[in-house]
């Protein structure tokens, strides 16, 4: 018997191991579908927010704005550099806090209000499924924002000049042209081909801008008044705006998380709160976590909710472990801290706040991803410290997911 019949005719000696096989071949083929619907999912998702003028409009607008900031003057005394690079990641980080405020509340928000979420889910298809496929459409959609400012962020930081240099109006009319080009492209694609112009201007903006960006660098060279070229590409922009992008995916997640429930207004008001405490977390909640022996002995002195037996016991502690009598406590005294000594100051109330540690945890601390007073001098910012922080953003989005999908599976739908 040929192999081709022994698969379609098996024998029937009670050798059942091919008669196994279709079962196998059903769950292999269901996981295939599944994860087709999923790629389907999100790439729709994604096709559908770079179609949005708000997409195109946002991604133009910053890229130019950031380029703008480096050809105008600062009078910073020596400074204007450094100015420029806090300046670019500043309205990176503010641009994908809109763009995943306004992605999520159109992928999520939008298609429940509309219906399209109930049309989709009436087909074989999880709402777990469906949101986690969501959040990876709007992720790409801010990753493809972000590459864009990331590279203009490069480019204004070779543009960028002091008082003994001028604006260089060549790369910056090279930029703009190649913009004005694409859009050109995307109008021409529009009236003859009927092809979508949004979507072709999306695709002519992210390809221009990285041609400007590939001229402007190995075609030209700037000079001051001096005849030197100081300026080159600040290739340690690359790790500060990968941290900008971790920032982006959490903020959409909890963006996402809110528009299974809220409009746009709302997601927007709830993230813009959670973004401002996020920035002011270590000085709202995180002295208050810590114990007072971590912050700081000498510093919790000066603390006015302290009360006197507290300030009292505090000095005591600070005076027995201020070894060099130098009047304060300094960090390598505060690790010497006796157990007992310890347990007192824990019984005292100094031994930090509960709530303020639950805030503290809860709330994305936003300075972790903010590090643009690293990159001041020849500092860099490692890429070890990226994976770490890469770390938190996965932990942080399964928890913002799992939230979302506890709000999205309450929800009724009409």
């Amino acid at each position: 018997m040929s192999l081709r019949n022994r698969f379609l005719h098996p024998p029937s000696d009670g050798n059942n191991h091919l008669q196994s096989g279709p079962g196998f071949v059903t769950c292999g083929a269901e996981s295939s579908v599944e994860m087709r619907q999923f790629l389907t999912i999100a790439s729709n998702a994604f096709m559908e927010l770079v179609r949005q003028p708000v997409f195109l409009l946002l991604m133009t607008c910053s890229a130019v704005f950031i380029v703008f900031l480096a050809v105008v003057p600062y009078f910073g005394f020596g400074d204007d550099p450094k100015l420029v690079k806090d300046s670019v990641l500043a309205v990176m980080l503010l641009a994908g806090l809109f763009g995943a405020v306004l992605n999520a509340s159109a992928s999520v928000a939008h298609e429940i209000r509309s219906g399209t979420a109930l049309a989709v889910l009436a087909k074989p298809v999880g709402r777990a499924q469906f949101l986690l496929a969501k959040y990876v459409g709007l992720a790409a959609a801010l990753t493809v924002l972000t590459y864009v400012n990331a590279l203009t962020a490069l480019l204004a930081s070779r543009l960028a000049y002091d008082a003994y240099g001028d604006a260089d109006t060549q790369s910056v009319g090279i930029f703009c042209g190649m913009l004005a080009l694409g859009y050109a492209a995307a109008g021409f694609a529009n009236y003859f081909l009927r092809r979508p112009f949004v979507a072709n201007a999306v695709l002519a903006v992210v390809v221009m801008t990285t041609v400007a960006f590939a001229i402007i660098v190995l075609f030209t060279q700037t000079k001051n008044r001096f005849g030197l070229a100081p300026n080159e590409v600040d290739w340690r922009l690359i790790p500060a705006a990968v941290l900008i992008l971790f920032a982006l995916l959490v903020l959409a997640g909890l963006a996402l998380a809110c528009s299974t429930r809220f409009e746009m207004i709302p997601t927007l008001a709830i993230c813009t709160g959670v973004f401002l405490l996020g920035l002011m977390s270590d000085y709202l909640f995180g002295r208050r976590a810590e114990p007072v022996w971590v912050s700081g002995l000498q510093l919790e002195l000066n603390d006015p909710q302290l009360t006197v037996e507290q300030k009292k016991l505090l000095k005591e502690v600070a005076k027995k472990y201020d070894r060099n009598k130098d009047g304060k406590v300094d960090r390598a005294e505060q690790t010497a801290l006796d157990p007992e000594d310890e347990r007192r100051l824990r019984q005292a109330g100094m031994g930090g706040r509960w709530w303020a540690s639950v805030l503290y945890t809860i709330i994305p601390n936003w300075q972790l991803f903010w590090l643009a007073d690293a990159l001041e001098g020849k500092n860099q910012i490692p890429w070890s410290y990226v994976g770490r922080t890469f770390g938190y953003v996965v932990g942080y989005l399964g928890a913002s997911l799992a939230l979302g999908l506890v709000l999205f599976e309450e929800r009724e739908l009409s």
